[in-house]
């Protein structure tokens, strides 16, 4: 598997759990870089690229809502794909990510395998 992934999570262990899922999934380890909010990951992004965000919603500095808004300004950032990874339940907010463009959702806690499968699910359907 030769995706570019961006996990994005205050949390740095989640950060390792989804690390760990991902690399099971078949993702090279230099393929995979980590933020711990939105302004970071809109800031790597600029600078490299990524196939996937994997993102919380809820952090500081950044939450998820902003750096969804964010990216979908910016021309070179529009198409990089996002799966929320979130404790978030709020159904409200999760339709207004929908409306965003935001087509899969994993609710924390998550098993690894769930997370393996939505990253199996996200590749195999690009």
């Amino acid at each position: 598997m030769n995706y570019r992934i961006l996990i994005v999570d205050d949390s740095p262990l989640l950060r390792a759990t989804a690390r760990r899922a991902v690399l099971q999934a078949g993702a090279a380890p230099n393929q995979i870089r980590e933020a711990c909010n939105g302004q970071e990951a809109l800031a790597a992004l600029r600078e490299e690229l990524a196939d996937i965000v994997l993102l919380d919603l809820n952090m500081p500095v950044m939450d998820g809502f902003q750096f969804v808004e964010e990216k979908i300004k910016d021309p070179n950032l529009a198409a990089v794909r996002v799966a929320l990874v979130t404790t978030e339940g709020n159904q409200k907010r999760l339709a207004r990510m929908t409306a965003m463009g935001v087509e899969h959702y994993l609710r924390k806690p998550f098993e690894p395998e769930e997370l393996r499968a939505l990253v199996a699910d996200l590749f195999g359907s690009q």
